[in-house]
């Protein structure tokens, strides 16, 4: 079968599949993205919280902010790269049953990173603004481009972060916009990984790729957007 066979029935088992992962894990909707991005901010288990993690890094880099913050970017792209590892690991048989584990550890990460490089840049994490920003800053730089163009959600992370007034309704439409987002994400790329090769260790390898670079991408994303902010 052709790669780009293989790549459209991919796609396809897809967008079959990511409807059903919201039945499977009914919590994958509002509720589920804040409780991320509260466990990324305040720590879970060993890991301790976004800013503490972030004011370790400004610590052994001297005060540098710049150098931290790369070195934020770098742990996490790490620790993505880990989280994409194991959770890809059961083959396509079992991908819908993976997928709401994976969402819920690449969703953590990232928002660790991304609160982590806002509070250096100045940031009031317990900022309902902030929060927001941080979790559309996951979507990325293109698809928050086309959803502030399309006018599924409000605007970019700097200018939500920055906004002089709070509007509680956005609350939902973010974090629906990312659950949504997060699902296509992690499913088409398990499908994607385990038709093409049918070999369930391969799509482990893949995935760990895949959520490494991902991060790596909305780190420098979040470097972009999170200007100073005295």
């Amino acid at each position: 079968m052709r790669k780009g066979v293989k790549m459209g029935l991919a796609a396809e088992v897809a967008r079959q599949v990511a409807p059903k992962v919201t039945t499977i894990a009914p919590g994958m909707t509002e509720a589920f993205v804040r409780q991320a991005l509260h466990r990324a901010i305040t720590g879970v288990g060993p890991l301790p919280g976004a800013a503490d993690a972030a004011e370790s890094q400004l610590r052994e880099q001297h005060g540098d902010v710049d150098r931290a913050i790369k070195e934020v970017i770098e742990n996490h792209v790490r620790y993505a790269g880990v989280e994409g590892l194991v959770t890809n690991l059961g083959g396509l048989v079992t991908a819908a049953v993976v997928a709401p584990a994976s969402i819920s550890g690449l969703a953590l990460v990232q928002s660790r990173m991304v609160a982590g490089i806002a509070h250096l840049r100045g940031y009031d994490l317990d900022d309902p603004q902030v929060r927001n920003a941080v979790l559309v800053t996951l979507l990325g730089d293109d698809v928050v481009t086309k959803l502030v163009r399309t006018h599924r959600i409000p605007a970019p992370p700097m200018a939500l972060a920055t906004s002089l007034s709070y509007d509680p309704s956005q609350d939902q439409i973010v974090a629906n916009a990312l659950a949504g987002e997060l699902i296509g994400r992690v499913v088409g790329k398990r499908m994607a990984a385990t038709v093409g090769k049918k070999v369930p260790i391969v799509g482990g390898a893949v995935g760990m790729v895949a959520d490494g670079v991902s991060t790596w991408r909305v780190g420098r994303y979040a470097d972009r957007q999170f200007l100073p902010h005295w």
